[in-house]
C-alpha cells in the first residue's frame, strides 16, 4: 500500500496483510520509520514504498514492540539502508526479540499451509540495538522525535513515537483499529490486561483534544476512540477483577460474565493473564 501523509511529513502504509500500519517520519537527516512488517519479503516491498515516495534515505529504525509482524523486517531495512542505522526499541521488548521470533517460525512451521508461512520461516530475526528504559528523543535535525514507554499493555516493552510539532502520536499495538479483530486490543499470550488502562492514561497524557494516533493495526484515530478504548479495557479488567474476587474459576470466568466490552472468543488469554497478575488478596478459594 503507498504512504498516504496524515500530518506534515509524516505517512502512513496501511497493508492488507495483518491490518498493520509502518509509519515514516521526515526531518532534515532523513527518515524515521515504525515498525518494519512481517517478513523480509514483505519488507523489500515496503522500501520500494519508501523510496518510491523520494522523501529520502531511512536514518532511524524502531520497533514498537516485539512482535513478528512488526519487527521481521529489520533484517531487510538495514540491508537496504545500512548495518550503521540505529534498530531502536523498548529494552524488554529488544530482549525478547528472538524468543518471540522463534515462537511465532515454531507455529508455522507446525503448519505450513499457513498464509506466507515459507516468507515468515525464511526470514532472519533482528533485534533491536539500541534501547531505552523509559524514554528517549531522536533528533531528526529540524525535529524532535519522542520515544515513550507508558506502561506494559499488550506486552511488556510497548513504546509509543511521539512526533510534537504535528501532534501526532503512532501508538503501536496499545491501541487497536482493525475491523478484522473486531475492534478489539491484541489481547495475546503476553499481555498485560489489568495494567493496560493505565498505560493508556499515561499515552492519553501525550496526546490533545486534536491528536492524530496512529493504532498498530486499522485505521488512524483520534483521542476519543482512545478514550472509549481505555474504558472498554478498564470494563474488562473490573469485571475480570469482580469475577476472581467472588471465586469463579478462571475456566469459567469468560461464560460466566454478565457481558464483555469485547467478542468473548477473543479473551481467553486476556483472563488467563489478568488471573495470573491479580494478588492473592484479590482472588477468593477456591479458583483453578
Amino acid at each position: 500500500m503507498p504512504f498516504t501523509e496524515i500530518a506534515d511529513r509524516v505517512w502512513v502504509a496501511r497493508h492488507a496483510w495483518f491490518d498493520l500500519n509502518i509509519t515514516l517520519v521526515q526531518g532534515d537527516r532523513g527518515l524515521l520509520v515504525v515498525d518494519t512488517h512481517a517478513s523480509a519479503l514483505a519488507a523489500r516491498a515496503v522500501i520500494d514504498d519508501v523510496r518510491a515516495l523520494g522523501a529520502g534515505e531511512v536514518v532511524e529504525i524502531v520497533n514498537t514492540h516485539e512482535h513478528f509482524d512488526h519487527t521481521f523486517g529489520n533484517g531487510e531495512f538495514l540491508a537496504a539502508y545500512g548495518a550503521s542505522v540505529p534498530l531502536r526499541a523498548h529494552e524488554e521488548a529488544a530482549e525478547r526479540t528472538l524468543a518471540a521470533g522463534a515462537r511465532i517460525k515454531a507455529e508455522y512451521a507446525a503448519d505450513p499451509a499457513a498464509e506466507r508461512s515459507a516468507e515468515v520461516l525464511d526470514t532472519e530475526i533482528v533485534p533491536a540495538t539500541s534501547t531505552f528504559s523509559s524514554a528517549m528523543a531522536i533528533d531528526l535535525g529540524d525535529r524532535l522525535v519522542e520515544l515513550v514507554h507508558p506502561g506494559r499493555g499488550h506486552t511488556s516493552g510497548d513504546l509509543v513515537v511521539r512526533v510534537p510539532d504535528v501532534d501526532v502520536l503512532i501508538a503501536g499495538d496499545l491501541v487497536e483499529e482493525s475491523a478484522e479483530r473486531e475492534n478489539t486490543p491484541g489481547f495475546g499470550a503476553d499481555c498485560y490486561p489489568m495494567e493496560w488502562p493505565l498505560t493508556l492514561d499515561i499515552l492519553l497524557g501525550l496526546t490533545t483534544s486534536a491528536s492524530v494516533v496512529v493504532p498498530g493495526h486499522g485505521a488512524v484515530v483520534d483521542r476519543a476512540f482512545v478514550e472509549d478504548q481505555r474504558n472498554d479495557i478498564g470494563i474488562l479488567a473490573e469485571t475480570i477483577r469482580d469475577l476472581a474476587g467472588r471465586g469463579v474459576p478462571v475456566s469459567e470466568a469468560i461464560a460466566t460474565a454478565d457481558a464483555w466490552p469485547f467478542p468473548a472468543h477473543l479473551l481467553d488469554d486476556a483472563v488467563r493473564r489478568a488471573y495470573e497478575h491479580l494478588p492473592r488478596s484479590q482472588k477468593r478459594l477456591p479458583l483453578i
